[in-house]
């Protein structure tokens, strides 16, 4: 009998040291290493979950490349004017939920933790992620990384990758 891949310790270790790389990344603010954690044809969509649950297409922020990401870091580095604020993710709740022809389907609760300087710190996004992970030069990378929101409401500007 063939063992279920969903159950392979070594491929869990490798898929948790993949998120736990990409949060430090965006928590430590070195969005020019964010991409990548990307293949070159991607997808990066933040959506609220009511528009997940229903099947309807709008997201709050959506890139379909590696170029893409690498547009929005640029604005978030060198265009965006704003009240600058710390992030701090905390990931639990992962799961492999399939692996099929070398693609990792894995699923992960988020929480998403702001603070601005001298204000309390304060909880500003919270889903789940639903994420496409294949193995590319012998890394495993994100192909699509879908950030689903829980809120219905969400602060008026998201600056920062989820």
């Amino acid at each position: 009998m063939e063992r279920d891949p969903r159950f392979d310790v070594a491929l869990r270790l490798e898929v948790e040291d993949l998120y736990a790389r990409y949060i430090a990344c965006l928590d430590q603010r070195r969005y020019d290493e964010w991409p990548g954690f990307f293949t070159e044809e991607c997808v990066y969509k933040l959506q609220p979950r009511e528009n997940f649950d229903r099947g309807l297409p709008l997201c709050t922020l959506a890139f379909e490349s590696r170029g893409m990401l690498k547009d929005r870091v640029y604005g978030i580095t060198q265009t965006l004017f704003h009240q600058p604020y710390y992030q701090r993710h905390l990931v639990s709740g992962l799961a492999i939920a399939a692996v099929e022809e070398g693609v990792v389907a894995a699923e992960a609760n988020y929480l998403v933790i702001r603070t601005r300087k001298n204000e309390p710190s304060e909880v500003f996004n919270c889903g789940r992620y639903f994420d496409r992970i294949v193995r590319e030069g012998g890394a495993l990378k994100f192909r699509e990384k879908l950030a689903v929101f829980d809120s219905e409401l969400i602060p008026n500007s998201i600056i920062y990758p989820i």
